[in-house]
Order: structure tokens, then C-alpha cells, then sequence
């Protein structure tokens, strides 16, 4: 996998960087230079504009990549790509896209966005789903919506996650770009409360798809209070049938839409905690965080993610 296609599809962090440890916080490089291209995504970057910003290219490829495992000026490039294809599914002349991208030939720009989208630009109605991070106080989450629904959110060390994301991208039957959506911005903004204590419910449109016996099981999952557990076995009494604890169990795991659909709040039958797609400490610091929620005298900041 490349590192556009990483971006594109979903990059899970070398485990040499602990991302189940404390989270770094954004470097102001980082931030820098993502805010410089959202203002001008077209630009076609110079050391000049580098030096703009008090940096050279070697320290924002060098800071960029420690954070998001890939180079600045890849990032940019696929910023660019990404929104020359939104404005190509909404009716902009390809030839048009062409030149904003600063591409000079049609093959130099049709090569560049078959290697990222996967196809050459056409008019025809694609369905596009954007990839966003989304950072938090146990760890940056990656997700992927459209205007209408959240399809995917979960944390980006999540085991198999990569898959997860080729399996949405074929679902659905759809390109997957980097970009923001409404629905980003909401969820992006219910986590931020939920990390803070001052929202129970997360309330953003969610699309998923599984089994009629998952779907039962996800619907089940979303009426468990915060601040309570249930295990696997009541479920699958809940359900009619006490002998299916490990289709639950297995439904529970393949939940695409963490926190949203809470499969954190299932515990095992013996009252352990049980597995976590996202770990055991994450597991625990949510539990703990919405046990804290009744309790509006005690300070969330205390909380801190087990190593």
C-alpha cells in the first residue's frame, strides 16, 4: 500500500509509536500546514511557501510524517485529486479540474487520479465516501461518511482495520477520498462533548449494513444505557435464543461504527470485561468515563488510558 493509498483508505500506525499510550497531541507544524492547504488546496507547493510558514520542506516532511505516516506533499496531492474528483461528480469539465491540479497534460492528470481513485475522471455519478481523522484523549479515530450518513468510525490501531475499509469501498461500491463532510463535523464534534462528559447520546445519521441477526444485535447495542453493561448471554436471551452468546459475540466484533453502536458497553458472562476491538484499555476508560457521566461533582480530566 502506498502512502496515498493510505490516506485514501485508511492508514493503521506502526505499533512502534504506542498509539495505545497517550495520545501526542497535533504538532503546530502539523496543524500549519493542513490549515495552509485547506485554505489554498490547489496550491502547488514551493519552498518559498514553506518558508512563508517560518519552515523548510524538510522539517514538514520530516513532522508530517512522523504524525501521519506519509510525506506533506502527498497529502496535499491527494487533497488536490480528492477535490477535483468532487467537483468532476458535480458537473466541473474535466479539462477544467486538469489545469486547477496544475497539470499541464491529460494523461499526466488522468495517470495521477487512476493511481488514486482507481478510475480515470469521468461525469458518471460515483458514490464517494471522504476519510477524515479524528482526534481524541485515548487515541485518533479514522471515519468515513458522505453528506447523509457516517459508514465507518473506528480507532485507527484497530486490527483489520484496513480491511474493514476495502470491505465498505467494495459494499458500497464507492471511491474513497480524503475531505470533510457535515457528518464529520458532527461526529467529530458529539465525540469531543462525550470525551467531556456533557453528551450521553450520539445523535450523527450512521448507515450500516450485516445480517438480520447482526442488525438485531447493533439495534440492541444502541438501547444499553451509559453508565451500564450487559453481557453477551442476556443479549442473546434478549434475542430468544440463549445458545447464540458467540453469534453475539461475533456480531458485537464485527461493529464498524465505534462508540456510536456502544459494543464497549458488553461485558463477558462471568463479568469480565471481555474482548475490545479498540483494546482493553480503551474499554476500561469508557467505561469509567460514562460511569463518571452520573456523577457531575468528580473531574473527567482525572482519567487517564492504562498502558
Amino acid at each position: 500500500m502506498t502512502a496515498e493509498e493510505a490516506l485514501l483508505a485508511g492508514y493503521r500506525p506502526c505499533k512502534r509509536c504506542t498509539p495505545l499510550s497517550f495520545p501526542k497531541s497535533i504538532p503546530d507544524e502539523v496543524n500549519q500546514l493542513i490549515h495552509a492547504v485547506e485554505a489554498n488546496p490547489n496550491n502547488r507547493w514551493q519552498e518559498a511557501d514553506f518558508a512563508q510558514l517560518g519552515m523548510t520542506s524538510a522539517t514538514a516532511r520530516r513532522k508530517f510524517k512522523e504524525f501521519y505516516q506519509m510525506t506533506f506533499v502527498q497529502y496535499a496531492r491527494s487533497r488536490r485529486m480528492g477535490l477535483a474528483f468532487k467537483e468532476i461528480k458535480a458537473g466541473s469539465k474535466v479539462i477544467d479540474q486538469q489545469l486547477n491540479t496544475g497539470y499541464q497534460s491529460s494523461s499526466g492528470f488522468n495517470d495521477a487520479f487512476t493511481k488514486i481513485m482507481g478510475n480515470p475522471p469521468k461525469k458518471e455519478p460515483v458514490k464517494v465516501l471522504y476519510a477524515s481523522f479524528i482526534s481524541t484523549p485515548i487515541g485518533r479515530m479514522f471515519s468515513l461518511s458522505d453528506e447523509q450518513y457516517l459508514y465507518l468510525l473506528e480507532f485507527l490501531d484497530r486490527r483489520g482495520l484496513e480491511k474493514e475499509i476495502e470491505k465498505t469501498r467494495i459494499k458500497y461500491n464507492a471511491r474513497i477520498i480524503h475531505g470533510t463532510t457535515g457528518i464529520n463535523r458532527q461526529i467529530e464534534k458529539e465525540l469531543t462533548l462525550y470525551f467531556d462528559g456533557k453528551l450521553t447520546e450520539l445523535t450523527v445519521p450512521i448507515h450500516y449494513e450485516g445480517s438480520e441477526f447482526q442488525q438485531k444485535v447493533w439495534q440492541i447495542l444502541r438501547t444499553i444505557p451509559v453508565g451500564t453493561t450487559v453481557n453477551y448471554k442476556e443479549i442473546a436471551i434478549e434475542l430468544g435464543d440463549k445458545h447464540k452468546v458467540r453469534a453475539v459475540g461475533n456480531a458485537n466484533g464485527a461493529n464498524q461504527l465505534a462508540i456510536v453502536i456502544p459494543c464497549h458497553r458488553v461485558i463477558n458472562t462471568n463479568g469480565e470485561l471481555g474482548g475490545y476491538g479498540g483494546g482493553i484499555a480503551r474499554k476500561k476508560y469508557l467505561l469509567a468515563l460514562e460511569q463518571k457521566m452520573g456523577h457531575t461533582h468528580e473531574t473527567f480530566t482525572q482519567l487517564t488510558l492504562e498502558k
